[in-house]
């Protein structure tokens, strides 16, 4: 096991072993096999071995990620457990399709359980290796519930269609050895060196087949860093790397500590950073560089301020030490961030790229709610009547909408004209229905935007179409990003305002999301500023690094539990150790959130790192406390401190005590979803739990002793 710390060349050490191994034990390249997590990343493992050696000398070597050998392997023997080697491969979309068409054959509404959601829980059971039968037995909540019948049906369907989905090419190798030993003793036999890159990304599914293949001649090579495990949301599991040596007591272990990237000072941060976990491999990275510059705090009083910040700090160093743009990286732990720092930047002429996403204002959400906005200031715009007549679905397909066009075409009319005379028209009840439905929605904003604010308008639009509510019910990774993002496109519209008090200030909101969105974010050179979250920057290097956000419930995100608080403090870490010569940690003390304005409080992150290398960015030196609760310094790793926090006029104006003996009926706040209501309490002491309804965040169960709850 090699534990390879940030910047020590992992790659590297795969690469030699690979061509040691060929080139000096003459070993036959088809006995070993290397498995990545990139198809770019065997790609140049293969082109690195032809040089070091002779050009073709990885011809015959297994080497590429986890489902395309799996693929390969299942090609030649698949037919054993039933299935045809011709078999098809699904994609996601090929995936719902199914799904849909199962949800369908068994009477389940896609109003009652999201689709995505359904794929989402499959997903996860087939990558921790539980099939159908197990996975219904251990269901227990409602959408776990219905989820394992359509799962028992998706799984026979791809049988019957001689389909497997992308996870399916994880598992079935695990049946195939389960069913057919004799195969996996020939495999045994045949891959004697087993190597595994980016081990602590590895899932259950995965670490069973390496283990699996490695049980004969044991001679299985892994290289990682479990500080650097940062996807336990989509299924990997640190614990394969931190008990690698429970499986091979006789292990020889390496770390690699030596970092080529980063000066000392950045290490010697990223090092107290990392300390403070429990679940961890101790090593301490050390610097090939200099000592290099201390750590920078910046303070804001909101986020657009941060921003500026950002971007002056920018603009100076390129002035003052000749830094090119594309020197500079700015993180953020979420992707609805981007929103105010491209704003700024575009104010501030700073050329970026957003890595990873799309740019906030070209993301599909945010187009299909300011299509909305557009719509009910011009109902004869056609084009953003046909984005939002379906969002959120309606039923209404291409043929009632052919419908609709030849009817408006015949009585020389708009299409929305069209649709208000839906009742004379003669359309099929159905599609009339949904129709009115629509029409409902649109005069109802249309009549809010005569008076109302921008704000109004859009709270509007989220709690008449339930876009926000379905996402957050669809309660995926990817759908949970997508509410993000309409909140902060709320938040943008709380602030414009708060700033614009004038009605009919739509108009000028309007203008200025058309302007940012025709903005060239991609310029035509390659000098930019990088803008992305901290999980796309995984892998990738900056002179000048910035980590925006660094507020309680922002960064981190989670710390309900210790493995959470953890993993986003290995998330924290990865930030810093992207760093070559300068980090700049940034926090305001104020942010909207769901539409309000909300006080913050500075990221317990900031207190880890020692004080003698942090100066603010007034040169001064870094007080360790300063911006937290007083008498709440000293957290620990199980249980983060919660400081006092009050938000909203009224609080300010009237601190409200601390939340104690919660009662059903109660108002309460919490820092993050704002005002609610007490429905229920469940226990007491440390593991007690209140299920409130927030206004704006919906129902939630919280765990009281984490929740920083006051008492309205």
């Amino acid at each position: 096991m090699v534990l390879a710390g940030a910047g020590s060349g992992k790659t590297r050490v795969i690469t030699y072993r690979l061509a040691y191994l060929i080139g000096q034990k003459q070993v036959a390249p088809h006995q070993i096999l290397a498995l990545t997590f990139t198809n770019k990343a065997a790609n140049e493992m293969r082109q690195r071995i032809d040089e070091l050696l002779h050009p073709g000398s990885s011809r015959g070597l297994w080497i590429g990620t986890f489902h395309s050998i799996f693929a390969r392997l299942l090609r030649n023997y698949i037919h054993l457990i039933g299935y045809d080697g011709n078999f098809s491969i699904y994609d996601s979309d090929d995936s719902k399709s199914l799904i849909r068409q199962v949800m369908k054959e068994l009477h389940i509404p896609v109003e009652s359980v999201p689709v995505n959601t359904v794929q989402g829980i499959i997903s996860r059971a087939k990558n921790n290796f539980i099939l159908p039968a197990q996975f219904h037995a251990g269901a227990s909540d409602y959408n776990g519930q219905k989820a394992a019948g359509i799962y028992e049906v998706y799984a026979r369907r791809l049988r019957e269609n001689n389909a497997l989905d992308f996870d399916d090419l994880l598992i079935k190798p695990l049946e195939l050895f389960q069913e057919q030993p004799a195969v996996l003793e020939q495999l045994q036999d045949y891959f004697r060196y087993i190597m595994i890159d980016e081990y602590q990304d590895t899932n259950r599914a995965q670490y069973l087949v390496a283990k699996s293949l490695a049980a004969v001649h044991r001679n299985i090579f892994v290289v990682g860093d479990d500080a650097q495990s940062i996807y336990s949301w989509r299924g990997a599991d640190i614990t394969n790397i931190l008990n690698f040596q429970d499986d091979y007591p006789d292990v020889s272990a390496f770390k690699l500590v030596e970092n080529y990237r980063s000066t000392q000072t950045i290490l010697q941060a990223a090092n107290g950073i990392i300390k403070r976990n429990s679940r961890q491999i101790e090593k301490e990275l050390v610097s090939h560089q200099s000592t290099g510059e201390p750590l920078t705090l910046l303070e804001s009083f909101n986020e657009k301020r941060e921003a500026e910040k950002v971007g002056e700090n920018i603009q100076s160093l390129k002035l003052v030490k000749g830094y090119d743009y594309r020197d500079f990286a700015v993180f953020y732990r979420t992707n609805a961030q981007s929103r105010v720092l491209e704003d700024i930047f575009r104010i501030q002429r700073i050329p970026y790229r957003i890595f990873g996403s799309v740019s906030f204002y070209k993301r599909k959400e945010i187009k299909d709610a300011v299509a909305y906005l557009r719509f009910i200031r011009n109902d004869q715009d056609t084009e953003s009547l046909l984005r939002i007549i379906n969002f959120p679905p309606r039923k209404i397909g291409e043929v009632s909408i052919g419908k609709l066009r030849d009817y408006a075409a015949s009585q020389g009319i708009s299409v929305y004209e069209a649709i208000l005379k839906a009742e004379e028209a003669g359309f099929p009840a159905r599609l009339k229905n949904a129709l009115q439905g629509f029409s409902v929605v649109i005069e109802q904003l249309k009549h809010i935007a005569v008076d109302g604010s921008v704000y109004d308008v859009l709270s509007s639009l989220y709690e008449s179409t339930g876009i926000t509510s379905l996402l957050k019910d669809e309660n995926t990774p990817e759908s949970m990003a997508r509410h993000e993002n309409l909140q902060e496109l709320l938040s943008m519209a709380r602030d414009f305002s708060d700033h614009n008090p004038e009605a009919n200030s739509l108009d000028e909101f309007l203008n200025g999301i058309s302007l940012a969105t025709d903005y060239n974010e991609v310029q035509e050179s390659d000098n930019y500023v990088s803008l992305m979250t901290v999980h796309a920057a995984k892998g990738l290097e900056f002179p000048v690094v910035f980590i925006t956000g660094l507020e309680e419930r922002l960064f981190p995100l989670n710390y309900y539990e210790t493995d959470e608080l953890e993993e986003e403090r290995r998330l924290f870490y990865v930030a810093v150790t992207r760093a070559q010569q300068k980090v700049f940690l940034s926090w305001s003390k104020s942010r909207y959130n769901y539409g309000q304005p909300q006080t913050c409080l500075r990221s317990m992150f900031i207190d880890e790192i020692d004080s003698s290398i942090l100066v603010t960015e007034g040169g001064g030196e870094h007080e360790p406390g300063s911006g937290r609760s007083a008498g709440r310094e000293g957290f620990s790793n199980s249980r983060p401190a919660v400081p006092d926090f009050v938000s909203g006029r009224r609080e300010r104006e009237n601190r409200p005590k601390e939340a104690s003996g919660l009662q059903s009926g109660m108002r309460v706040h919490h820092a993050m979803f704002g005002p609610g209501i007490v429905l229920a309490v469940q226990g007491s002491g440390e593991g007690q739990k209140a299920r409130i309804k927030f206004r704006n965040a919906g129902e939630k169960t919280l765990m009281v002793q984490y929740a920083n709850l006051t008492v309205v």
